[in-house]
């Protein structure tokens, strides 16, 4: 496989839900790709749907929820698992969200976190730089772990 198409692999993961850039950066390690260009590609692409789901996601569920018991059911779902996850983002608001994208544990990140935005209401001027912080937090992490136990493993073989 090439290069470039090992790098459009990573970059596509890294817009994932549940995958993004936690499962895309240590993909780019098991490639033996660049540290920084994996950084930099994975942090671009986990952000890029955030401003998207911040504005659209609630207007997507009213329709979901108006045109079909099924979809409904979703949007409800999802919605819920939202308000689950509000807890300590209501209490510390733009610092909750932010540590809550930034700590790479499962169930947390840009997607969960820009779906917590929009069901809270939170303006997008104030939610997508905390969002977008919290993913290059979180890439650093993921990069520093990911490349260092490979590193480490590499160095053993």
């Amino acid at each position: 496989m090439s290069l470039l198409a090992k790098y459009l692999i990573v970059f596509g993961m890294s817009m994932v839900p549940v995958v993004e850039l936690r499962g895309a950066i240590v993909l780019a390690a098991a490639y033996g790709l660049d540290p920084v260009t994996s950084y930099i590609a994975c942090v671009i692409a986990n952000i890029l749907p955030v401003p998207f789901l911040i504005l659209f996601v609630r207007p997507v569920f009213e329709w979901m929820k108006k045109h079909s018991e099924r979809l409904r059911n979703i949007a409800e779902k999802l919605e819920a698992k939202a308000h689950d996850k509000a807890g300590t983002i209501k209490k510390y608001e733009m610092l909750g969200l932010f540590l809550f994208v930034a700590i790479p544990l499962p169930g947390t990140g840009a997607w969960t976190g820009s779906l917590i935005a929009a069901v809270l209401g939170m303006r997008i001027k104030h939610s997508f730089p905390m969002i977008a912080l919290g993913v290059m937090t979180a890439g650093l992490i993921m990069t520093l772990g990911a490349f260092g136990i490979v590193g480490v493993f590499a160095n053993l073989l």
